[in-house]
């Protein structure tokens, strides 16, 4: 028999959780108080959801093969990231081999360009590209790590993104990272405020644990500078996202002003190999950190690695649960993974993507062997509603 085709590209949106991780009920630590661009005024300050951060959904992308195979894979961007899927990506997908991957990925970024090349464009292009990999490797039998030319350790090794950092090395994890609750607008008592939490942390932890702040979008360059340089008496690892994601002359200037052995580190909101690197050639990063549900899926993720691997920096994706294991299970220079601690509290290690995937793994003590079963290894949820809004 020759390699099965696509016979059918499915795009849907689901609530609560998921590859949205911001869609969560009130009273949970990802969204009470964390630091943002939108932190410059009052009425948007104590929760993210107010200003919208989870207004989008997850979107679900299934793409069925003509022996009846599905492979499936998600993504932030909702219902506009669905329409998206049906009207205009899926021509490209749909009687495609299912192993013209980079054919199709191609074609899907080729033809977004006049509308596309960041931001819900690509994330969908993401979401396609994984759900073709989950696909080929269900027909062929192999876990998608496999396919990318197999493993380079046995396990992964994770820090822990969450407000209990503390809790977080009690469970294994070798480091934790603090969101940022307060910025420039919240002046000198919010600058203490962000020591004294870090300060308390770092009593709280042993010395071999490390400490990074995560400060999504929200900081000026003045700011992130006092920042950076009154945190190093707390061996803070790195700085994250501090400046806008499209300041890359800013990035460069923060690397040069924080103290010797700090980190800068960005690439959250940075998409496809080309803002990659603009990151690397300006010497604005330490560490990349793009996430592959956004980036341009695996094809992409792959070519942004080779890049930074070329510069000396190495890359950890950013979250992404089992989409982005398999990926770093195979590169050299991807030493260590994210874990986001999504439950409520930050004090218990629950899967990623909850309620949506089954079978998602988990670290257990801080590692991870990524299991052997076909393409992600994960499954939908049945109980999760899914509703597919477009068809085409």
């Amino acid at each position: 028999m020759g390699m099965p085709k696509v016979r059918e590209v499915r795009a849907y949106v689901v609530r609560g959780g998921g590859a949205d991780y911001h869609d969560q009920a009130e009273q949970h630590w990802i969204d009470d108080h964390v630091a943002t661009p939108m932190a410059y005024y009052p009425d948007y300050r104590d929760s993210r959801q107010k200003f919208g951060l989870n207004v989008l959904g997850t979107l679900v992308v299934e793409v069925e093969a003509d022996d009846g195979t599905v492979g499936f894979a998600t993504t932030t961007a909702g219902e506009p990231g669905a329409y998206i899927v049906e009207k205009h990506l899926a021509r490209f997908v749909e009687g495609a081999p299912v192993t013209s991957i980079e054919k199709i990925w191609d074609q899907m970024y080729a033809s977004t360009l006049y509308y596309g090349r960041k931001g819900i464009a690509v994330n969908c292009i993401s979401a396609v590209d994984l759900a073709m990999y989950d696909l080929l490797g269900k027909i062929r039998q192999e876990p998608v790590y496999a396919l990318l030319g197999g493993p380079v350790r046995d396990e992964l090794v994770f820090y822990a993104t969450g407000a209990r950092p503390d809790i977080a090395e009690k469970l294994g994890f070798v480091g934790g990272k603090l969101p940022l609750q307060h910025g420039p607008a919240e002046g000198p008592e919010g600058m203490r405020a962000n020591l004294d939490k870090l300060a308390s942390m770092r009593e709280r932890v042993s010395e071999d644990f490390f400490l990074s702040w995560d400060c999504w979008m929200s900081l000026d360059l003045d700011y992130a500078t006092r920042l950076a340089r009154r945190s190093a008496e707390f061996g803070l690892r790195w700085i994250e996202e501090a400046l806008p994601p499209d300041d890359y002359w800013g990035y460069a200037e923060l690397r040069r002003r924080v103290p010797p052995g700090m980190w800068v580190t960005t690439g959250e909101h940075e998409w496809t190999r080309f803002g990659f690197r603009l990151l690397l050639e300006m010497g604005c990063a330490d560490m990349i950190q793009p996430d592959v549900n956004w980036c341009g899926g695996i094809t992409e993720l792959a070519r942004i690695s080779a890049l930074a691997d070329a510069h000396g920096v190495p890359v950890i994706p950013h979250g992404s649960s089992v989409y982005s294991y398999h990926f770093v299970l195979t590169r050299r220079n991807s030493p260590f993974s994210e874990f986001l601690m999504m439950h409520p509290q930050a004090t218990e290690v629950v899967p990623m993507f909850h309620p949506l995937l089954l079978d998602e793994p988990v670290p257990v003590g801080g590692r991870l062997r990524v299991p052997e079963t076909p393409g992600f290894g994960v499954r939908l949820n049945p109980e999760c509603a899914l509703h597919r809004p477009y068809t085409h």
